[in-house]
């Protein structure tokens, strides 16, 4: 991993970054404390070409994401109840009974 100031990162910047493009890895430094990383974006299927269905089940596959079932259940599209008075008491009220 190289090591560099941000006043030279920033000056070389492109130099830098086709570095990180081809798997090196800098490690930025702001007044001789390390500030961040510039490490290569990994790529996704669809980064490769490659349909969104087919970067989808990949984040599935690695359990990044959870498909749903494409149904909404009824009971979301329903009103919900009515609050008088003042709201954020309620909620607030609400909270407190649940232990939040």
């Amino acid at each position: 991993m190289k090591v560099a100031s941000l006043s030279k990162v920033k000056d070389e910047l492109s130099r830098y970054v086709d570095y990180v493009r081809h798997g090196g890895r800098v490690r930025v430094l702001v007044r001789g404390t390390p500030a961040a990383d510039l490490v290569p974006v990994s790529a996704t299927p669809a980064d490769r070409g490659g349909s969104p269905d087919a970067a989808l089940a990949e984040l599935e596959r690695r359990g990044v994401v959870r498909r749903g079932s494409g149904r909404i259940p009824p009971a979301i599209l329903e009103p919900g109840p009515r609050l008088r008075g003042a709201p954020m008491a309620a909620t607030v009220a609400e909270e407190r009974r649940a232990g939040w």
